[in-house]
């Protein structure tokens, strides 16, 4: 039995990023959809973990479908959910600026938060691709304050199929520019809620699971932030395999792509 395979017989779900892990844009890379096949084929699980919070579950799943892939809502974690569930918990009641998507702000409404542009007692920032002027200057604002600051994740950069658009980390480096503060909590990768979702969709043990995806600051660190949880870097998305030399954060396996990896599940 090769190193791959042996490292790889334990694991029971596999937690998986998609922009740059999964899919680039709407264009599925080679190879992911066999590697989900052969995850199922021998007894595995598989959730979708994604920070990407410019779209709500329901449209990740959407998506999906539109790609062949049909998964339930317990195979798909966003963090814009973690997100929801960390305000129902710390900050329940409480009115909340939402820097998002009107797709992200109605998931937030079914869930209960109370969305107050005006007068609000926390502030979340998100991946929002309607960014205004106006909207960035509420955001500082409310930062400026003093108001209790959630972030849904700290991606500086989204992969597409023509290259890199800015995310919620170029957002935060407008916010802390003008106001000097940065959020005072972050959900996504790598930090352990969006983890401890996704375990408790699953029914997995940390020790059961592993993270895949291609960025080392969010998806590799995250294990690292989660006791008993390992980590496989994909070369298909925003890592190449020179930015691994002196990396201050290590996986426990690359590989080139999903695809790679399936001659190792038995």
């Amino acid at each position: 039995m090769s190193d791959f395979a042996a490292a790889l017989k334990t694991v029971r779900c596999f937690a998986l990023d998609m922009d740059g892990t999964f899919y680039l844009g709407n264009r599925v890379l080679d190879g992911s959809m066999d590697f989900l096949k052969k995850v199922e084929e021998t007894g595995r699980q598989f959730v979708f973990l994604t920070n990407n919070s410019s779209k709500s579950r329901k449209e990740y799943l959407a998506k999906l479908a539109k790609m062949g892939v049909t998964v339930t809502e317990r195979q798909m974690v966003t963090s814009g959910q973690a997100t929801i569930l960390h305000l129902q918990r710390f900050f329940p009641g409480k009115r909340v600026y939402l820097l998002g998507n009107s797709i992200l702000a109605e998931e937030f409404e079914d869930a209960g938060i109370v969305l107050d542009d005006d007068n609000p007692d926390v502030l979340v920032t998100a991946f929002d691709t309607t960014l205004t002027y106006e909207k960035m200057t509420k955001a500082c604002d409310f930062a400026r304050a003093g108001l209790p600051f959630l972030a849904t994740h700290p991606d500086y950069n989204c992969p597409t199929e023509t290259g890199f658009i800015p995310d919620i980390g170029a957002i935060h480096a407008f916010i802390h520019a003008s106001t000097g503060r940065m959020p005072d909590k972050i959900i996504g990768k790598p930090y352990r809620e969006i983890i401890d979702c996704a375990l408790a969709q699953t029914g997995c043990r940390a020790e059961e699971t592993v993270m895949v995806g291609d960025r080392l600051y969010t998806d590799i660190a995250v294990a690292g932030n989660v006791p008993g949880l390992r980590s496989i870097l994909v070369l298909s998305g925003e890592t190449a395999e020179a930015d691994l030399e002196g990396a201050e954060v290590c996986p426990d396996m690359v590989f080139g792509s999903l695809k790679d990896m399936i001659p190792y599940l038995e």
